[in-house]
């Protein structure tokens, strides 16, 4: 059974709790991993995460299944990215909800093993990480989870204002020959 199907599954049975349990064991180290790569600040990413966490434990009842969850969620992760930068729960250190929650959220960041990269993945991560954040944000939507174009404008539209599908390949497209030329000037590629 798929994601989707298990978290409605479970939202039809009222059991909330598990449906968000299932969502942040199944997505919980992909986001992580996304936050940490994005804010380049392990303690930022475990805030974000936490954040994303509990908005997620709250929220979930609200899930009516318009997208696929896993575009859901990349919607709450972006608010939670956007609140962050804004400064707002950043300064409060407001401790989770949950104990449940709490127990969850830590599971996940001690499950996620450091990621083993060999040199060429190594430098490739160090290239994308001097891309834009909206580029790399593309990048990660489009290629590392492999949404498609009309579940990452979702995604992005979720920061501001809408986005055409096809505008957003053309970013794409962009940041990959930006990333194709850094490559090439380090040698990584021929």
């Amino acid at each position: 059974m798929d994601l989707d199907q298990t978290i409605k599954g479970h939202l039809a049975n009222q059991d909330f709790a598990t449906a968000a349990t299932v969502a942040l064991d199944k997505l919980g180290p992909q986001i992580l991993g996304y936050l940490g790569s994005q804010l380049r600040d392990d303690d930022a990413a475990y805030d974000v995460f936490g954040h994303f966490c509990e908005e997620l434990w709250k929220s979930i009842a609200k899930f009516r299944g318009d997208s696929s969850f896993k575009t859901w969620a990349y919607k709450l992760v972006m608010h939670s990215i956007s609140r962050y930068q804004r400064d707002g729960f950043r300064r409060r250190g407001v401790a989770l909800a949950s104990g449940e929650l709490s127990a969850l959220v830590e599971q996940v960041r001690s499950a996620t093993p450091p990621f083993k990269r060999t040199e060429v993945k190594d430098a490739i991560t160090r290239l994308r990480e001097s891309l834009e954040p909206e580029e790399q944000t593309l990048l990660f939507l489009r290629i590392d989870q492999g949404l498609s174009w009309t579940e990452v404008a979702e995604i992005v539209a979720a920061k501001g204002e809408p986005v055409e599908p096809a505008a957003l390949r053309k970013r794409f497209e962009r940041a990959k020959t930006k990333l194709r030329k850094l490559a090439e000037e380090q040698g990584i590629v021929g």
